[in-house]
């Protein structure tokens, strides 16, 4: 073992015959092992729920919502059956769907809610859209035309208190003009399914009923809302759309997922920039508490330091004492850090629940956070950076003291020794 490091370690290392200044000193050390440790855990926990939060409500998002949407002029589509199969022609293109989208008001005996009303066709919509697979209750297939059946979303089903089998009126907001009033359209509908799509504000207001019985309701005879497409790689969703603007007609209106919902993932992404700047920032402060650990510890070996000095130790190797001293402490915390930090990424599910019973309190609240699961997701990119970044500053916060330390004079040092 070259000597430096040999000399580090034990500078390091508490003995039971330290006192003193030395006790403190390792004290020190062991603050600034746990600091840095801390803040890497905080960091790879942190990262790695925003990457679960980002791809989870993706996930979820584009399994209610579609990849590429394609709407008429006034929200009504005719010849829908031709948009299709030209934006089908596309290579990136797997399925299209038409759909039938209005506002309604849904009741039972004498609970209310508004809802948005969705009109499928349920074999098409299966290639567009993963209902079939969010269905808690009844089946996806029960829709059939002309028997107005209607899924609803969990906490939709849970407000108005009905179950599959129940008969809930659909209050559609077009009128119907008589010479005493205007009266609102009235139509009752079987609930054959209850589907949880595992956000909140699809659960909470989304109707499903097929499209000819929507078509019939909002008086559309053959037109729809618009197509919904799937694609390959949801991520070309911004170039298909763009591809289909041109063979498509001017009045139609071509919109893919990251614009429909962008401030969701705009929003996500900020704040995990924000999170690792301020996180990094905890392990800076961290780091840099090993300048007043290697400061007092060259205080307390000025008389070890200029002994190596007259026994031919270089400048070079002094510095490189303290920097191997600052790097081990560096290391351990890191070491530390990372393992304790992907312990808890990968347990969440488990330690979110046990604090939520220990102390009563709701840590994640499913009506904010749009999703009802914590997720997590740790990436080996983010634990590379976390730790390239963390040990970098380390060392950085070792260069001062070890310059300091190799500028030692020995005959001053050793005057009054």
């Amino acid at each position: 073992m070259r000597y430096e490091l040999l000399v580090g370690l034990r500078y390091t290392r508490s003995r039971k015959r330290a006192q003193g200044r030395n006790r403190f000193i390792s004290f020190i050390s062991l603050v600034s092992m746990l600091g840095t440790g801390l803040g890497v855990a905080a960091l790879i926990v942190v990262l790695s729920v925003m990457n679960g939060f980002q791809e989870e409500l993706r996930t979820r998002i584009l399994g209610v919502a579609s990849h590429i949407q394609i709407s008429g002029p006034g929200g009504e589509l005719e010849s829908w059956q031709q948009v299709a199969d030209v934006a089908s022609r596309h290579p990136d293109v797997r399925a299209a769907a038409p759909y039938v989208q209005e506002q309604a008001m849904l009741s039972f005996e004498q609970a209310v809610r508004g809802t948005l009303v969705r009109g499928v066709l349920p074999d098409a919509e299966e290639k567009v859209a993963d209902f079939a697979r969010h269905m808690r209750a009844g089946s996806f297939g029960a829709l059939q035309p002309g028997r107005f059946g209607i899924i609803l979303g969990r906490d939709l089903a849970f407000a108005l208190r009905v179950q599959v089998g129940d008969k809930v009126t659909l209050i559609a907001p077009q009128g119907l003009v008589t010479p005493a009033a205007v009266l609102p359209r009235v139509k009752q509908f079987d609930v054959v399914g209850i589907f949880e799509a595992g956000m909140y504000e699809y659960d909470s207001g989304l109707a499903l009923v097929h499209m000819q019985d929507a078509q019939v309701l909002y008086r559309l005879d053959e037109r729809v809302s618009g197509v919904r497409l799937k694609l390959d790689d949801l991520f070309a969703a911004p170039r298909v759309a763009r591809e289909l603007v041109g063979s498509m007609e001017a009045d139609l209106a071509v919109t893919d997922w990251t614009r429909s919902h962008a401030n969701f993932f705009r929003a996500v992404a900020l704040e995990k920039t924000m999170m690792t700047i301020i996180l990094f920032l905890i392990v800076a402060v961290a780091a840099f508490n090993i300048v007043s650990t290697l400061v007092m510890a060259v205080q307390e070996k000025y008389a070890d330091i200029a002994i190596l000095r007259t026994l031919g130790a270089s400048p070079g190797s002094i510095m490189g004492i303290f920097v191997l001293q600052g790097a081990i402490i560096g290391l351990v915390g890191l070491a530390g850090g990372v393992i304790g930090g992907l312990l808890l990424a990968n347990n969440l599910d488990v330690i979110i629940p046990a604090l939520e019973a220990l102390t009563g309190a709701t840590l994640w609240n499913k009506e904010i956070y749009y999703i009802s699961e914590l997720p997590s997701k740790v990436l080996t990119s983010d634990v590379v950076t976390i730790v390239s970044v963390s040990f970098v500053l380390t060392v950085v916060a070792t260069l001062y003291p070890s310059w300091r330390a190799s500028r030692v004079n020995p005959a001053e040092a050793l005057r009054y020794e």
